[in-house]
């Protein structure tokens, strides 16, 4: 007896068989570093403010910016390494 191929569902992800790791899963994996980079880079913009007569933020909030902020800049990167990936191992983009 023959099985028939399961039909994909509409909304349906199916892993991708190339083994190609999706732009999420990348900018997921670069999540935590951009949080870091996005705290650091504005608690020290702060404090060449001062430079300036502007007020020093205080390193929690400058976290808690990283927090919100390194949603885009992960995603960025991800989609940044993925271009590179691409690249490197010779996929072109037909769209582009």
């Amino acid at each position: 007896m023959t099985e028939t191929p399961k039909q994909k569902q509409p909304g349906e992800t199916v892993p991708d068989p190339s083994g190609r790791w999706p732009v999420w899963a990348l900018a997921a994996v670069c999540y935590p570093v951009a949080v870091g980079a996005v705290a650091v880079n504005l608690f020290f913009a702060s404090l060449l403010g001062q430079a300036i007569g502007m007020p020093a933020i205080p390193p929690t909030i400058a976290v808690l910016c990283g927090v919100v902020g390194g949603l885009p800049a992960a995603w960025i990167t991800g989609r940044w390494f993925r271009a590179k990936i691409d690249e490197a191992e010779g996929y072109t983009n037909p769209g582009a």
